[in-house]
């Protein structure tokens, strides 16, 4: 299909790369004027709102992804979502940690990516401490726990959510959409998060049908931001040993299109830590996040918003995973909080999202 669209100076492999570029921008810019976060559907002081957002989002991705994939432009049956040995042990567990780190940070990695676009040096110190540690869970000391873990897999006649298709698409978006509709959130973030879905069903569509060559072929993949961080970490001190994937062009374009919305918008300002105890909050964060978005097998794009839409039983795993594990995280430090405020009249510093 790629030959098709006349990139006669750009191989599959390096139009993949200006593509997530392109998607990442847009991600980026409108993820900012949303506040797109998951962490904060789950456990933000104002979740219902957030989660209507996230949950338009969703819909809009499954209906995309769904409508594409029923006329035949993409297909899913040799994707690693759809293993018909289910690594639940380790989708399981990293989506706890990963649920924990993201509570600790105080943004799931995709919000922290948008926020490093306007200003913020947490965010940024924090998803080079998280790219650091997925590299190492992939291919590095920590790789034999992914291996130990990955191991513990249960049998499935079909890796799909039971009957999967444009019916059960059709009535996941209608259900969460009702509920989206019942957020209080503003209408213009709830149209904005409709993009960011097909945003992630356009990723898709652009790895899958668009560039796909059969002579020089790339992976199928959409918004995420675990293999992407390892990806880009590899690429920015090897690359001339390695060549970036639409996953390092996706980073640099959420940066992008992040900071010109922040800028265009006022909101753009520099942010640091405030106390030694929160940056050490924010790295065990980090490392928890870097380390279970590699075992779930992707964060709450990767696996959710881009995962989901495919109808995937370890995609829908690994976000259930994730939501519970910020919000027992959640739970715990709102009672370590108030068993502090009970015995001090010092209020603690919590970290600014």
């Amino acid at each position: 299909m790629f030959e098709t669209f006349g990139f006669e100076n750009l191989t599959a492999p390096q139009a993949a790369v200006y593509a997530g570029l392109i998607l990442g921008a847009l991600f980026g810019a409108l993820a900012q004027i949303t506040r797109f976060c998951f962490r904060r559907a789950v456990v933000g002081d104002d979740r219902r709102e957030a989660a209507g957002v996230w949950l338009t989002a969703l819909a809009l991705a499954i209906l995309g992804t769904q409508f594409m994939a029923m006329n035949g432009r993409i297909g899913f049956g040799d994707h690693r979502f759809m293993a018909t040995d289910l690594p639940v042990a380790a989708i399981a567990i990293g989506g706890l940690l990963f649920g924990a780190g993201m509570v600790l940070t105080r943004g799931c990695v995709s919000r922290l990516t948008v926020l490093t676009g306007s200003g913020n040096l947490r965010a940024l110190l924090v998803l080079v401490v998280f790219a650091t540690t997925a590299h190492a869970t992939l291919k590095g000391v920590l790789a034999p726990l992914r291996s130990a873990l990955g191991n513990y897999t249960v049998a499935l006649d079909n890796a799909a959510l039971p009957g999967a298709g444009p019916i059960l698409a059709v009535v996941l978006a209608a259900l969460l959409l009702s509920q989206a509709a019942r957020s209080g959130a503003r209408p213009l973030h709830l149209v904005l998060a409709g993009f960011i879905g097909l945003i992630a069903a356009s990723g898709w569509a652009v790895t899958g049908y668009v560039l796909y060559d059969d002579f020089d072929p790339i992976a199928l993949e959409s918004l995420s931001f675990t293999l992407p961080a390892a990806e880009t970490l590899f690429w920015g001190i090897a690359s001339s040993a390695v060549s970036p994937t639409f996953g390092t062009g996706l980073w640099g374009g959420v940066i992008a299109g992040a900071a010109t919305a922040a800028l265009i918008r006022g909101e753009f300002r520099w942010q640091s830590f405030e106390t030694p105890r929160q940056t050490g909050r924010y790295m065990a964060g980090a490392v928890l996040m870097g380390v279970g978005g590699v075992l779930a097998g992707g964060c709450t794009v990767g696996a959710g918003l881009s995962g989901v839409p495919t109808l995937s039983i370890a995609a829908v795993l690994a976000l259930l995973s994730i939501g519970t594990g910020g919000w027992i995280s959640g739970r715990m430090l709102s009672e370590g909080a108030a068993s502090s405020a009970g015995s001090s009249a010092t209020r603690s510093l919590q970290p600014a999202e």
